[in-house]
């Protein structure tokens, strides 16, 4: 494939690495300073597009591949409140996107077990549930963006959670997010549910970006001769 990456740091560094590793060619970067070049004469050629940028251009970023015809993988979080307009503007365009908040196939593991896990806590008693998440200081958004997923899994299962909060709470319709930025952290999740008597915890640590860069390639080449809108449960599947 020609692929286009649309971000330029430590992430985009790694998927250039991940993609060359399996035969693909960087046909096109954009980053922070070449912004203006991101055009469709620029794309023409392109098989695929990976995103990994910020908040603030995400959306706009996606909707320039998909105007041409490109079939767009992204991985910035934070701007969820767009992602629905984003997936009707696909599907009008009869494009290909593919979004997850974590290429990490270890990750998505670790997100069907809390799915689990939470569904066994519905029916046991005395447990306060609470998350954790630590990144580096550069990541933008807080929560993570697995965070949140993570917290409407457990939300979907314990009922009596309504929201989600991004601070320490003793409210019970509640469920406290800890942020912690720290130089040098690829990514730590961390899930607790805690009683009087025991503690368990469910916890995923990333030691370095080469398994999401790995996943955001696996779904580039997962969205070639595709349509629709697509996230890491139509990869692993």
């Amino acid at each position: 494939m020609n692929i286009a990456l649309i971000g330029y740091g430590k992430m985009g560094k790694e998927i250039e690495a991940a993609a060359l590793t399996r035969g693909h060619h960087i046909s096109l970067i954009i980053d922070i300073g070449n912004r203006h070049e991101l055009t469709p004469e620029n794309l023409k050629g392109c098989n695929a597009a990976i995103e990994f940028t910020s908040p603030h251009t995400a959306a706009g970023n996606v909707r320039d591949c998909l105007a041409v015809g490109v079939p767009v993988v992204c991985g910035s979080t934070g701007w969820l409140e767009q992602l629905g307009d984003v997936k009707r503007e696909c599907e009008a365009r009869k494009g290909a996107f593919f979004y997850a908040s974590n290429y990490s196939v270890g990750v998505n593991i670790f997100l069907r077990l809390n799915k689990i896990l939470a569904g066994m806590m519905s029916s046991a008693d005395g447990y306060q549930v609470s998350m954790e998440e630590a990144h580096h200081t550069e990541k933008k958004d807080a929560p993570s963006g697995t965070a949140i997923t993570l917290a409407e899994e457990i939300m979907s299962e314990l009922t009596q959670l309504k929201r989600w909060v991004n601070r320490a709470t003793g409210a019970q319709d509640e469920l406290p997010i800890l942020s912690v930025r720290e130089p040098d952290v690829c990514g730590t999740h961390t899930v607790r549910y805690e009683s009087g008597v025991d503690c368990i915890t469910l916890s995923h640590a990333a030691k370095n970006r080469r398994g999401f860069a790995l996943g955001a390639v696996l779904a580039a080449e997962f969205l070639q001769g595709r349509q629709g809108c697509y996230g890491m449960d139509d990869l692993i599947a």
